[in-house]
């Protein structure tokens, strides 16, 4: 506790050096302790603070205990929350509720979070911020939105997905110390960023041609689609894979090829399905596929296969209506898709990620990509987090482009998981910089290719 408050004391310091006048709120836990420790290093330093105390019936815990009492040896003093708030208060610091929180704040603490919110005064949080419900990332109910928040020893997943962007702001992890234990402990849940890219996307061989770097077949484009199928086709010949071949309705042929010429187009027949099929080494079906009798035969076919796949949008949908389960899938749901998936609502996917994604698994097998702020993806024995993307991707394509930087991977030989988890870490790390150079309004899916190389090329960075 002592190391944890020294660490969010240094974090503040760093972040508002002018910052003179800190009010502190401490809840009736450890959470609360901590709250304690940060005031008394804050008095020591010479800033004045303001701590505010949520009493409760129940004693504080020991180690509370002992940091509100060395607050109060020295010299510092607490006051009920619901005595009027000092109008010079320069930062806020939560220590409300903690990592145990299991359901929504009561209505007295809710009303807190209240004032703590509409202040001006930047929030910084203790280990979570209020609220959050650190095992899935959800708010039942009131959460303080925090502009830092400091977490100690490890990540929590529900700070990394879930609701987590809207509130968490800048987050910092302070081991405590525990370095070496944590090394000792390898992570049930992975988190995944464009460091790890260097780590599945190897430097490709001199002597390497196009029949090594993967053929892959993406089926989809029905009438007035013909944007989905491109925009997986153009993301997955600029993720590296070696010959794609697409088959679409005949009308999308010659728009494609002028598009992208790069690509080899065929109309969709049982014939040419048939000879793609024997010819690919990976499988990409769905957008713009369709819910029709085109759509449906195309997949009744692809199903007959056990190469290497990948399903995405209408076939989520057909499998939602015809569920099987088989291990040698990709499956790319958003939440929408993933509730029909599972015949649930969307707020009951939302409500916990992690466990929606290992239940995509369990009835449908493979890999799945649970798409949303704070990505997960799971197989029957690994589960990810991924931490790039932001909001900007919220339009129409994004999925499309992901899919076929995933089949693209899956092609060059990545395991159906790594593959899975470095597409997605390059989608969103492409749509970071368009975000950090442009702004957010306005990405277009398109857009990320000008930004995806030095991601599908992460040895440009060594």
């Amino acid at each position: 506790m002592l190391r944890a408050g020294e660490a969010a004391f240094q974090v503040s310091c760093r972040h508002y050096p002018a910052a003179r006048h800190w009010l502190i709120v401490c809840g009736a836990g450890n959470n609360g302790g901590d709250g304690y420790v940060v005031a008394r290093l804050c008095q020591a330093a010479g800033i004045q603070v303001t701590l505010l105390a949520l009493e409760s019936s129940k004693p504080l815990p020991e180690e509370a205990r002992l940091a509100r009492q060395a607050w109060l040896d020295a010299g510092g003093t607490s006051y009920c929350w619901q005595n009027p708030w000092p109008e010079s208060i320069d930062l806020i610091i939560d220590g409300l509720l903690g990592i145990g929180l299991t359901e929504a704040p009561r209505p007295e603490i809710a009303r807190l979070m209240t004032l703590i919110n509409t202040h001006p005064a930047p929030v910084i949080a203790l280990d979570i911020p209020s609220g959050l419900l650190a095992d899935t990332g959800a708010t039942p109910g009131a959460v303080v939105e925090a502009a830092h928040c400091v977490t100690f020893i490890a990540l929590k997943p529900g700070l990394l997905t879930g609701k987590a962007r809207d509130v968490v702001g800048q987050l910092h992890c302070a081991e405590l110390g525990l370095e070496s234990w944590l090394q000792q402990h390898p992570a049930p849940i992975t988190r995944c960023d464009s460091q790890n890219l260097a780590g599945w996307l190897k430097p490709r061989q001199p002597t390497s041609h196009k029949g090594d770097n993967g053929r892959l077949v993406i089926i989809g484009g029905d009438s007035g689609t013909a944007g989905a199928i491109r925009l997986t086709g153009e993301a997955s010949v600029r993720s590296g894979a070696g010959l794609v071949r697409v088959l679409t309705r005949a009308e999308n042929i010659a728009p494609l090829l002028t598009a992208r010429p790069e690509l080899m187009v065929h109309e969709l027949t049982p014939e040419s399905l048939i000879d793609a099929l024997e010819w690919t080494d990976v499988i990409a079906i769905g957008p713009g596929l369709g819910q029709q009798k085109w759509g449906q035969e195309a997949l009744e076919q692809v199903k007959k296969s056990n190469k290497p796949m990948l399903w995405d949008a209408d076939a989520l949908n057909l499998l939602a209506i015809s569920p099987e389960k088989r291990q040698n899938r990709i499956i790319t749901p958003h939440p929408g898709e993933a509730a029909r998936l599972l015949q649930c609502t969307v707020p009951e996917i939302e409500r916990d990620r992690l466990l929606s994604a290992r239940q995509l698994v369990r009835q449908y097998g493979g890999v799945v990509v649970l798409k949303g702020a704070g990505t997960i993806v799971a197989s029957e024995h690994d589960l990810a987090i991924i931490d790039t993307g932001n909001a900007g991707m919220g339009s129409g394509g994004m999925g499309d482009v992901l899919s076929g930087i995933i089949a693209a991977l899956l092609a060059q030989k990545l395991t159906p998981f790594n593959a899975a988890c470095a597409g997605c870490v390059a989608h969103g790390s492409a749509a970071d910089v368009i975000a950090q150079q442009t702004g957010m309004r306005g990405m277009l899916a398109s857009d990320l290719f000008t930004t995806l190389y030095p991601f599908i090329n992460p040895d440009l960075n060594t």
